[in-house]
């Protein structure tokens, strides 16, 4: 059963026609979303810094791990910010890397709102090692050799609206589908193009409750879109104890629950954990999903930041 599942989970990848673009998913996102906004970059009232590290599926089978790596801050006076993004992501025997630069541009929106127009543009390598796997059949042509290295360009593009404890967003993070096909001869083709019926909409939205100078709750939700699929969402919650301890629940459209662990070590620097139970049939054969964030934000020369943020 376990190799039956594999062959799914690559073929989602790898098979005739199928599409190379996809997104990394992250339960923790609401802890940085430049990932998938490029608006979202400089929103901070300093230089940011995250690392986020995830083992989906574990103990499964060419399951996917991801490390993602952000650094982001604000200039001109806030009107601007700036920002440099990595992914490596391995899936079996696929492995790709992508690098952003970030840039957003911020306009005041009423007497305590701003909103952010981001554009990021970068460059995604993909190699898939098809040949390491074993087919059920001989003579596979899909399976018989390794995709080539080739580097290709992609674009996103986002708003990002926010308060001191409201913020929403939209975005577009990757506008260019980059695909392979193999050929009934059993060649590979690359294609490249701006694909407008395959682009994933992300919309973003969240808020900060104070129940108490002890508690808050910040509720938020993620929606992504892409034409002839089933809509997915994600509904989090998390709640912050005496400005040190979060801990949160979250739910992912027909996939997970989570569960969400964090202490804030300084005002500066937080450390949090998850872990996702499947509820699909995958969770017979692995042990869940582990996912881990660091992240800090550095304070500026002359400069503290004054007003805490929680997004």
């Amino acid at each position: 059963m376990k190799k039956s599942i594999l062959i799914i989970v690559i073929a989602l990848f790898s098979a005739v026609g199928a599409k190379a673009q996809y997104d990394a998913m992250f339960t923790q996102y609401m802890f940085n979303e430049m990932y998938i906004n490029p608006a979202y970059t400089g929103s901070k009232e300093a230089m940011a810094v995250n690392l986020t590290h995830r083992q989906q599926w574990v103990n499964f089978p060419g399951r996917p791990i991801t490390t993602s790596f952000t650094l982001h801050g604000p200039l001109a006076n806030d009107k601007m910010g700036l920002g440099i993004s990595f992914l490596n992501e391995q899936i079996g025997k696929l492995s790709r890397n992508l690098v952003y630069l970030n840039y957003a541009y911020r306009i005041k929106a009423g007497e305590k709102g701003k909103l952010s127009f981001g554009l990021m543009g970068g460059i995604h390598n993909q190699v898939n090692k098809l040949s390491e796997l074993k087919a059920t059949e001989a003579g596979d042509i899909q399976v018989s050799q390794n995709t080539p290295s080739i580097i290709t360009p992609n674009f996103g593009a986002g708003l990002y609206y926010y308060t001191n404890t409201f913020y929403a967003g939209l975005s577009i993070p990757r506008m260019i589908d980059d695909s392979y096909v193999f050929t009934t001869s059993g060649e590979i083709d690359q294609s490249t193009k701006l694909s407008v019926n395959k682009f994933h909409y992300y919309l973003t939205i969240g808020n900060v409750f104070t129940i108490n100078e002890d508690l808050k709750v910040k509720p938020q939700a993620m929606v992504k879109m892409v034409q002839n699929a089933p809509l997915q969402y994600d509904i989090n919650a998390n709640f912050l104890i005496k400005n040190k301890i979060w801990a949160g629940v979250s739910y992912r459209s027909s996939a997970d629950i989570s569960a969400l662990l964090g202490i804030q070590v300084t005002p500066q620097f937080l450390v949090n954990y998850s872990y996702d139970y499947a509820l699909t049939k995958i969770q017979k054969y692995s042990q869940g999903s582990h996912e881990i964030t660091l992240g800090y934000l550095f304070s500026y020369k002359q400069r503290k930041v004054v007003t805490p943020r929680y997004f």
